[in-house]
């Protein structure tokens, strides 16, 4: 039987219309079922504190604004409402170009007012007087420029670092100022007073409920429980430190983020998500590996003979891959606790439904398109083969978090950071 064009081509758009039809449908009842799991999710509410000791960390420069705006009097209600008894505040800040400085001693005559115990540093060292200082034999957190490049100076101006000249890695000095930070852990152990839990809190827009919903993830039973941050919602901010279960970055900016169905299908439900590593502008640790005699758990950059192969990893992603509870009773991101770098991005994640329908139906698509390319990425691969290089170079060589590697180069600058 010969078919006609004109037939067949009806056939055809049928089909079409049919198969449009189906996958509309489809798509409507799947955004209603994650909607309603989300709604339900989103309905319980967090229990209160009780008796656990918090100690809450921060590290700051050049952040005047937010502080001001947010932080301060978040930080300050948040020490009321856990209770003087059961908390103490660390925050260490230097150098900074605006007043950065006069915002946190606010924040320290508030606690003493209220007799929380506390302690803020605020350091006149500079980026400059670091970048400045010469390097000593055998320093580590140091890498060789491996090429000449321009930096900008100011919005007319550049100034350059040349081929082969020593200059100041980025995440080794974080690290350091992160376990200054956590100095006053010891200083209170010593006295006899011990924390049950570490709250790491960026400069970001949160509130007291955001921090009780994050503290009691999974009823308390983890090794590190982290918010989702925002900077320009609805795009997911810190993919730097993020892993999904399976080890890779954030599939995508928007949700559901993640490529790896152990984490993408619980974050659907609006539960806990299984990661690898998390910080996303607040993160809660279980304080005891902290505490340890043998091998404490500290912050830490990846070894100056594997960065200069141009290879680099979060301190805030190599603190999990380091971690022993890790293993034990896991990473997880909270998608119920939502945090922003400003007041609009964090009001565009907590205003109401998240994320909207539209936004559901969109999200499960492309996520669904981009994991069918099954694509390894080309840096990925790049940053494999120098790890196997340097490995092959030294037998002794090892990485536990080979996961939080990229394929970048970040080095300290007198008036901020950069990539070489």
């Amino acid at each position: 039987m010969i078919i006609r064009p004109r037939v067949q081509r009806l056939i055809l758009t049928r089909i079409l219309s049919a198969s449009l039809i189906l996958l509309a449908l489809w798509t409507t009842l799947e955004v209603l079922s994650i909607r309603r799991a989300l709604t339900r999710e989103a309905s319980k509410p967090p229990p209160p504190f009780g008796k656990q000791r918090i100690f809450i960390a921060s590290l700051h420069w050049t952040d005047e604004r937010i502080l001001r705006e947010y932080w301060v009097p978040a930080v300050r209600q948040l020490a009321q409402d856990i209770g003087r008894d059961n908390v103490f505040v660390s925050v260490y800040e230097s150098g900074s170009f605006d007043d950065t400085k006069g915002a946190l001693q606010e924040l320290d005559d508030q606690l003493t007012g209220l007799g929380i115990d506390h302690k803020v540093v605020l350091d006149e060292t500079t980026h400059l007087d670091e970048v400045s200082r010469d390097r000593g034999p055998g320093d580590e957190g140091w890498v060789q420029m491996p090429a000449t490049k321009s930096y900008r100076q100011n919005w007319t101006e550049w100034f350059e670092l040349e081929k082969d000249e020593w200059v100041p890695r980025r995440i080794p000095y974080l690290a350091r100022l992160r376990n200054q930070v956590m100095e006053p852990l010891y200083e209170q152990q010593s006295k006899g007073v011990v924390y049950d839990k570490i709250l790491w809190l960026n400069d970001v827009v949160f509130n007291t409920e955001d921090v009780r919903t994050l503290l009691a993830t999974r009823h308390g039973d983890y090794a590190a429980a982290c918010a989702l941050d925002f900077k320009q919602a609805p795009k997911f901010y810190d993919s730097f430190a993020t892993r999904d279960a399976e080890g890779y970055a954030p599939l995508t900016a928007t949700w559901p983020f993640f490529q790896s169905a152990q984490s993408r299908h619980p974050l659907i439900h609006g539960q806990p998500v299984p990661v690898a590593s998390c910080w996303n502008g607040m993160v809660a640790f279980d304080a005891k590996p902290f505490y340890r005699i043998v091998d404490r758990l500290v912050f830490r950059g990846i070894p100056d003979s594997l960065a200069r192969s141009h290879v680099e990893g979060s301190e805030c992603c190599l603190v999990h891959a380091d971690n022993p509870l890790s293993r034990e009773k896991g990473v997880w991101v909270n998608p119920r606790v939502r945090v922003g770098y400003n007041g609009t991005a964090y009001g565009a994640v907590n205003g109401g439904a998240w994320p909207s329908g539209y936004a559901i139906a969109t999200g499960v698509w492309r996520n669904r398109i981009l994991r069918l390319w099954g694509l390894l990425k080309a840096s990925d691969r790049v940053v494999e083969a120098r790890l196997r290089e340097w490995r092959r170079w030294d037998s002794a060589a090892v990485e536990p978090g080979p996961f939080c590697l990229i394929d970048e180069m970040q080095i300290l600058l007198w008036n901020g950071w950069g990539h070489a």
